[in-house]
């Protein structure tokens, strides 16, 4: 006897579908997106793999969380996946494609003084590029820089900070290697901004050197982009510059960079505040201003 079964019955929603099984092919489409991410100057405008894999991570969930587990797997955290910056990662301090400042330094010089100002050109760069909370938060924001007001920025810093030492009574010579903006501006301040060589050349130990080995840095890794050579080098910031520049904004240092008041913002034009004996204070030769217009 047949048993009988019946119709189902087109009225009733059928149940959940099963999801369709990952294949090798997912799995290596998904690290081929992995990659592509970690070459910062590729664009995916100008990538059609690139641009086909990123569609694939906004319409397919799925294979948006299988790429997701490839970059953890890796050490990797997905800052963003979009057209604009591509997918933008940042490594984990543990990663094998972490690049630790103290390597980057070691790298740039062997003295011990000279990347601790490696440190402070870094930091100087990402604050003068947004120096206000909108400018991270908008997407469509552009922040530009140069070597030499850079040079400037930090300068005037260094000044501001004497003054407050001064004001509350600090010792003016501590250890070079104490923590904190304290120290950073005694060792900058003393050194030249360009130095000064037979033909002309710039130092490479000079500070203007040291924020010109920083930002070819940043633009070898995707974060600047030169547009001149105007002032020491202009640069302009990239969609991955500001995602990093977003995930240490809460940083203790850079807060109180921001907070010393060298770069008054008011009506979202931004300037150097000028020193109040321009003559009792070292400036790289046409320092400029570094912000957009």
């Amino acid at each position: 006897m047949t048993e009988y079964v019946p119709e189902p019955d087109p009225a009733e929603p059928e149940g959940p579908k099963a999801a369709a099984p990952v294949t090798p092919a997912d799995a290596a489409d998904a690290a081929r997106l992995v990659s592509f991410g970690l070459h910062p100057k590729l664009a995916p405008a100008r990538d059609a793999e690139y641009a086909e894999l990123l569609r694939r991570y906004r319409d397919e969930p799925p294979f948006a969380r299988l790429a997701d587990a490839v970059a953890t797997g890796l050490g990797l955290v997905v800052l963003e996946v979009s057209t604009r910056a591509g997918m933008a990662l940042a490594a984990d301090e543990d990663s094998v494609f972490a690049v630790r400042m103290g390597d980057y330094a070691r790298r740039a010089t062997a003295d011990s003084a000279d990347r601790f100002l490696h440190g402070l050109a870094h930091l100087a760069v990402a604050a003068m590029a947004f120096p206000r909370p909108e400018d991270l938060a908008d997407d469509g924001y552009i922040g530009r820089i140069t070597v030499n007001g850079v040079d400037s920025f930090v300068r005037q810093a260094c000044r501001r900070l004497d003054e407050r030492a001064e004001e509350e009574g600090e010792n003016t010579d501590p250890v070079s290697d104490a923590p904190g903006l304290e120290a950073a501006w005694r060792v900058y301040a003393r050194r030249s901004a360009t130095g000064a060589t037979k033909d002309a050349r710039r130092l490479a130990g000079s500070t203007t050197g040291i924020i010109a080995k920083a930002v070819a840095f940043l633009a070898d890794s995707g974060f600047l982009q030169k547009t001149g050579d105007d002032a020491g080098g202009t640069y302009r910031t990239t969609a991955r510059y500001q995602l990093q520049v977003r995930d240490m904004a809460g940083s203790a240092a850079m807060a109180e960079l921001l907070e010393l008041g060298v770069v008054p913002v008011s009506d979202g034009t931004a300037s150097l505040l000028p020193p109040q004996d321009p003559d009792d204070l070292e400036l790289a030769p046409d320092a400029g201003l570094p912000f957009h217009s």
